[in-house]
């Protein structure tokens, strides 16, 4: 049974009678005002309901008013304009104001309660459509929320693993020890600075971490050799790019950065391996690698000399700008503040330092 509150809103008594004893006999519950300005207060009370019904001319405050009015506060409330003008443009102003309907006086009782019928199958039609929109897009946010969360953490177990790769690399490799991690974060820095995009940054971050990682497939005695390399093992040694390459490139969220780990040996006149790239033929992302790994390379201590400084690595890249590296790359890294690279190498030594020491406490 109907049970929708219907305003209606006429300056003359006795029809808003007529019509309320039409709509309450129909089992719709009615309220009354005799003004526009009246039925503005009404609804602007608290009082509400689910549909109007307004006369077209009154005093104080027209139907096209009110219908203005209460269109832009109560959205979903529809209006049914009622008039007797037999003008048809007047209905037309009417409903390009925002009426659902208009109601031609006089009128029978079945015109009435159709028109009613409609205008409130319109209105639930509508809220049931917006109920359903919002909860759809609630389900989709949820669901956005949840596979974000689900990637974080599955790229997040991803980077864990690569870690520890990393880390196995160093310890083969002892004479690299934190180098990865140190590159990494000298890579992210110049990147930034170069305002490549997050998203990138990401790529970039993980191929500079991983870029020895063919060395894993390169024989101890070659590896660790404490003297010059023979022309045959320096081959040996130089295809760890592409095993590296290989090994990465099957990996889906890997292969973007298996791009960076095959040409990191490249330089930028053409003189680097495996391939030969040359200029921007290098991803960028291997172009900002070899700044940053010739700058650890220069700053870390090796067998055969000790570390030199921050200012001796600028300036022997910046010997090398254009032949080496990418002019535009070390422009950025010459603009960069010195003390960034010592105060990032104190950081990550300070890590290795933290992550060993609660190694050796647990006796693991």
């Amino acid at each position: 049974m109907p049970s929708e509150r219907i305003l209606v809103v006429d300056d003359e008594e006795a029809i808003r009678e007529i019509v309320c004893s039409m709509l309450t006999a129909a089992h719709y519950r009615c309220g009354q005002a005799s003004s526009g300005m009246t039925a503005l207060a009404l609804l602007e009370s608290g009082e509400t309901f689910d549909l109007m019904l307004s006369d077209l001319m009154m005093a104080d405050l027209d139907g096209i008013g009110l219908l203005e009015r209460t269109k832009e506060k109560f959205p979903d409330m529809p209006v049914v304009m009622v008039t007797a003008v037999h003008d048809i443009s007047v209905a037309l102003a009417a409903i390009r104001n925002g009426a659902y309907d208009y109601l031609l006086k006089p009128f029978e009782r079945e015109q009435l309660l159709a028109t009613v019928r409609r205008a409130l199958e319109n209105r639930r039609l509508k809220l049931e459509n917006r109920a359903y929109q919002t909860g759809l897009e609630a389900q989709v946010a949820a669901r956005t929320q949840q596979l974000q969360q689900t990637m974080y953490d599955l790229e997040r177990s991803y980077d864990i693993t690569l870690e520890a790769l990393g880390d196995a690399l160093d310890l083969k490799d002892a004479e690299t020890e934190g180098h990865s991690k140190r590159v990494t974060a000298f890579t992210i820095a110049i990147a930034r600075a170069m305002e490549v995009p997050k998203e990138q940054i990401t790529v970039i971050a993980r191929g500079a971490f991983l870029h020895d990682i063919g060395k894993m497939a390169i024989p101890d005695a070659i590896l660790r050799k404490p003297g010059a390399l023979t022309p045959d093992e320096i081959t040996i040694m130089r295809e760890h790019c592409y095993r590296g390459y290989q090994l990465l490139k099957r990996i889906t969220f890997l292969a973007e950065a298996s791009e960076i780990v095959y040409s990191h040996q490249e330089r930028y006149d053409g003189t680097g391996y495996p391939r030969g790239l040359k200029g921007e033929e290098i991803p960028i992302g291997s172009r900002i690698f070899s700044v940053a790994d010739t700058l650890d390379a220069i700053t870390s201590d090796r067998p055969y000399r000790a570390a030199q400084t921050v200012t001796a690595a600028r300036e022997e890249i910046e010997r090398w700008s254009g032949r080496q590296f990418d002019p535009k790359v070390v422009k950025v890294f010459l603009s960069m503040p010195p003390h960034i690279w010592s105060d990032l190498r104190k950081e990550i030594d300070a890590q290795i330092y933290r992550f060993a020491y609660s190694t050796a406490k647990s006796g693991n």
